[in-house]
């Protein structure tokens, strides 16, 4: 037996009888071939920055580390093994003159992580990082390697740009990118009531807007980037210390061990952190806004909603941590993305809001996701694939309205179940 696996938050570990490191297609071609002779299960890991136990599995762990190359530019059409993390995906784009369309917040995940789970920033005009891909190669489970784009196979193109480790294994994506872009940062803190009265304007008028909520406060920190044609205030390196680092890691890891000790202690520095967080305003490459490092472990649960109904949730989600019987130490943070086409994407079909819950490593969780979740299901809710969440596939079929013809080329393509788990059997059905 091999050495136990854990992810990110070490939430999640999983021993497996043998771990594999193709370095070619080829080679995650024989690996799957092989284990599919033996019996054994197969599941590849990106950075471990799920929360699920979409990676997990006791038979064949296959780590994409020696397939994280760039594989060709061709304009703005860029091709990268799939087992790159973003941030040298981000360095590379920015040394060809390139970017990603929109991040998320975090770069350490792989992109064929990050694309598999419907990874997403925010901005009202884009959609997750997946409908970004302009076309992928993908592994299935008798080692044929099958190629899509949205003229060549378009419902496996459909299906596999959001495919949660069930349909095969990515090995190269090619990604339309744009030209390298800078972003002007506004960040301030605000009261909750002002971001209510104003919100669809925040959302219209940046092209990307988040805001997070501290629990037991009225004060929220809101984040608006919009595009510029100039880097004309750049942030001092100083600032970019105290803030990002000292003060977003060093200090709030502190004050959330001393939650995690003292619980009566939480509402408190609660509201410190939200007043201690004062405006500033920069600009910086777009990758640099939208990726800042993230230290202080925890875990999380993410929902994507209707926007309409995204009032509704977050007054429910107030009510919960009012009435829990222990204290949230993390900010809820909310972000918007665009429609898409994509059949397991949160956004599939509609505008989406999001909420992120977050809890510190080592505190109590389970009754605060459960409860949120609860809210959010009958809403039209549907949970972020790398994300904790209590969902069978009998609930999630009526959550995507394409979840059957996923399911379907499921069994087309993976009939004897070689990329399945436990949590594959409980999202998706066995």
């Amino acid at each position: 037996m091999t050495s136990p696996w854990a992810n990110w938050a070490g939430n999640q570990t999983a021993r497996a009888t043998r771990v594999a490191h193709p370095s070619t297609t080829a080679e995650l071609a024989f690996v799957l071939r092989g284990a599919a002779d033996e019996g054994l299960r197969v599941k590849a890991v990106g950075s471990g920055h799920s929360f699920t136990p979409t990676a997990l599995t006791d038979g064949v762990r296959i780590e994409l580390d020696r397939m994280a190359s760039l594989v060709r530019v061709e304009g703005d059409l860029v091709t990268v093994q799939a087992g790159m993390k973003l941030a040298v995906l981000n360095a590379t784009l920015a040394a060809h003159g390139l970017a990603m369309p929109n991040l998320g917040d975090i770069d350490a995940q792989t992109i064929s992580g990050a694309l598999s789970t419907g990874t997403h920033g925010t901005g009202a005009a884009y959609g997750c990082l997946s409908t970004f891909v302009e076309a992928l190669e993908l592994v299935t489970a008798d080692g044929s390697v099958l190629r899509c784009s949205a003229d060549a196979q378009p419902d496996l193109f459909a299906a596999a740009r959001v495919n949660i480790g069930a349909l095969g294994v990515l090995s190269e994506v090619t990604l339309r990118c744009v030209p390298a872009f800078t972003l002007r940062a506004d960040e301030r803190p605000a009261r909750l009531s002002d971001v209510w009265s104003d919100l669809d304007t925040h959302v219209a008028s940046n092209d990307h807007f988040e805001f997070y909520w501290f629990p037991y406060t009225d004060r929220v920190q809101i984040k608006r980037n919009t595009i510029v044609p100039t880097s004309d205030r750049p942030l001092a390196g100083w600032r970019r210390w105290l803030d990002d680092d000292f003060l977003s890691n060093t200090v709030f890891g502190g004050a959330c061990r001393l939650g995690r000790a003292l619980p009566s202690t939480v509402p408190t520095i609660s509201r410190v952190s939200a007043r201690a967080l004062s405006a500033r305003t920069y600009t910086a490459p777009s990758h640099e806004v939208f990726c800042t490092p993230r230290r202080v472990r925890f875990v999380e649960m993410e929902y994507g909603l209707p926007r309409a109904a995204l009032r509704e949730a977050f007054d429910g989600l107030r009510s919960v941590v009012d009435g829990l019987p222990y204290k949230i130490q993390f900010p809820v943070e909310v972000r918007f993305t665009a429609a898409d086409d994509i059949w397991l994407s949160h956004g599939y079909g509609r505008d989406n809001a999001y909420i992120a819950i977050h809890q510190y490593v080592g505190a109590p969780f389970e009754e605060y996701f459960q409860r949120f979740e609860a809210i959010t299901a009958p809403l039209g809710g549907r949970p972020h694939w790398g994300k904790m969440n209590f969902r069978d596939a009998a609930s999630l079929a009526t959550a995507y309205p394409r979840f059957a013809d996923f399911t379907a080329l499921r069994d087309k393509l993976d009939p004897g179940r070689l990329f399945a788990n436990a949590y594959t059997d409980r999202v998706l059905g066995p």
